[in-house]
């Protein structure tokens, strides 16, 4: 953490899976069912890179605009019901983590403004946590923000949704996307290893706080006072 006492928290933006809930979406079959998809469409099977998925498709919609604009659009349309597919599978195989309920009903009742932003769809999310609206003041899932994070924008989008300022607000999440998507927007962060990323991953991605879960987040900032 930074050696500068930050302000005291009145908002905590969450990220979901891997974070509030676990993570049962593989994203790197995501990217080769992308991949072999995107075979029916270009020449040949493209390679797998390492950037996400959402971005991947973004990349091979552009392949296939390049050679067809009709069959760009054909292309997209079945690789984002494929996405939303693989998202609800994993949904029904999902569950919160066992402390999640409790900690939300904490911060409400410590008057933090809670809310969560997810790369994720919102019909996947509130599969996993039908009663997310009596623990959380908004969800903003990919479906309701025109560029998701890291693009600070789905972040920003949030905090005027509950009407924080960005100086009293924490992004949490489980991977550095979720931290860039924090120092982007010029607020604190911390990182959750309670998704794929290392404790290290969130460390070296510039996190002010790193817990194991958000648990012992939660309790390390009310150690601190900032709670």
């Amino acid at each position: 953490m930074d050696k500068k006492q930050p302000n005291k928290l009145g908002c905590i933006v969450f990220d979901f899976d891997g974070t509030l809930a676990e993570l049962r979406l593989d994203f790197g079959e995501m990217k080769s069912r992308l991949g072999r998809l995107g075979r029916a469409y270009l020449d040949l099977e493209p390679a797998v890179p390492a950037v996400p998925a959402l971005e991947w498709l973004e990349i091979l919609v552009a392949r296939v605009q390049k050679v067809d604009a009709a069959a760009a659009l054909e292309f997209q349309d079945r690789a984002q019901r494929l996405i939303v597919d693989m998202e609800m599978e994993a949904a029904r195989n999902g569950a919160l983590f066992p402390f999640t309920r409790n900690l939300l009903e904490g911060l409400k009742e410590k008057k933090i403004k809670v809310a969560i932003i997810t790369r994720n769809c919102e019909k996947a999310v509130r599969l996993v946590f039908p009663d997310l609206g009596s623990y959380c003041m908004g969800l903003l899932a990919r479906e309701h923000v025109p560029r998701v994070k890291p693009d600070p924008d789905h972040l920003f989008r949030a905090l005027q949704h509950v009407a924080a300022p960005p100086q009293t607000a924490l992004m949490v999440g489980d991977h550095p996307l979720d931290i860039e998507t924090g120092k982007r927007a010029g607020i604190l962060t911390a990182g959750v290893w309670s998704g794929r990323a290392s404790q290290q991953d969130l460390i070296q991605s510039g996190a002010h706080w790193t817990a194991q879960n958000c648990r012992e987040l939660i309790l390390a900032l009310e150690c601190e006072r900032l709670l």
